[in-house]
C-alpha cells in the first residue's frame, strides 16, 4: 500500500546537471497560525534521492499535531517553503548566488481538498517555481 502523501509536497531539480537535487534541507512555515499561537508553525524535511519531500516533521513546539491536522483548520493559510541551497551547491564546489530560496504561497479555504505540490527548478544563479500537480 502506498504511503499517504501530505497536503503539501515539493520537488527540486538541479537544472545545471539535469538531475534531482537530493539532501537539501527544507522548512515549511505556516505564517498565520491560529490566533492562540504567537509564532509561525514550522515543519522540516530533507529532499530524498529523487529531490522530493514526501513527509514533514514538526520543528516548532506547537506544530506537534502534524501538517495534516494543521492543514484542516478553517481559513486561508499563508505558507512558505525555504530551501537551504548554499550547503547543496557548496558541497559541489559552487558558490551560489542564492544561499536560500523562499517560495511563498496561499492555500485558500475553498482549496483545502486539493493537493499542493511546489516544484523548483534550481541552478546556482537562478530558479523558477510553479504550482505542480
Amino acid at each position: 500500500m502506498a504511503e499517504k502523501k501530505p497536503p503539501i509536497t515539493c520537488h527540486i531539480l538541479d537544472t545545471a546537471i539535469g538531475k534531482p537535487a537530493s539532501s537539501i534541507p527544507v522548512t515549511l512555515t505556516l505564517h498565520n497560525p491560529p490566533s492562540s499561537l504567537d509564532s509561525p508553525l514550522l515543519f522540516s524535511a530533507t529532499t530524498n534521492s529523487d529531490g522530493r519531500v514526501t513527509s514533514w516533521q514538526p520543528k516548532s513546539p506547537f506544530s506537534a499535531d502534524g501538517l495534516e491536522e494543521v492543514f484542516k483548520r478553517e481559513g486561508d493559510q499563508k505558507y512558505s517553503l525555504t530551501f537551504d541551497t548554499e550547503k547543496y551547491f557548496g558541497e559541489k564546489g559552487v558558490k551560489t548566488f542564492f544561499p536560500e530560496v523562499e517560495v511563498k504561497f496561499v492555500v485558500r479555504q475553498e482549496q483545502k481538498g486539493e493537493h499542493f505540490h511546489v516544484p523548483v527548478l534550481l541552478g546556482p544563479f537562478g530558479y523558477t517555481t510553479y504550482r505542480g500537480s
